[in-house]
């Protein structure tokens, strides 16, 4: 059976990015490998195995383009209206929350936050599918 192990993400600034998943998600350097021509910092907290690669491509100077395929990774939190406050205290600008509401019973309660290089991160309220 498959495992989802990581997600990788190319960022321009490694100590920018590093600081905003800390700030945003508690997300600590497990690993830091440097190769010849790019970096891989692997980031995780205690709460799952799961962790955010973020690849450093030495020498890239522009902001990378995300295309039109790119949507976004999801996490889910216990409170979502407290991280929403948290992430406005923090200076993350989050968007406003919002809820999805199917056949008369809250779906979703969530809000969307961008990492430094404008990869979208949704924050999902523990409830139903997204426990």
């Amino acid at each position: 059976m498959a495992k989802a192990i990581h997600s990788m993400v190319r960022v321009l600034d490694e100590a920018r990015s590093v600081a905003f998943y800390k700030t945003a998600f508690n997300l600590g350097i497990m690993d830091r490998y440097e190769f010849d021509g790019f970096t891989l910092v692997y980031l995780k907290n205690d709460e799952n195995d799961f962790e955010v690669e973020l690849t450093v491509n030495h020498g890239q100077t522009e902001p990378y383009e995300h295309g039109s395929g790119y949507g976004h990774l999801a996490v889910s939190v216990e409170d979502v209206d407290a991280e929403h406050t948290r992430f406005k205290q923090s200076g993350l600008t989050p968007t406003d929350v919002k809820e999805f509401h199917r056949d008369g019973a809250l779906m979703a309660k969530f809000f969307f936050v961008e990492d430094p290089d404008g990869y979208k991160i949704e924050i999902l309220q523990r409830h139903g599918r997204y426990t």
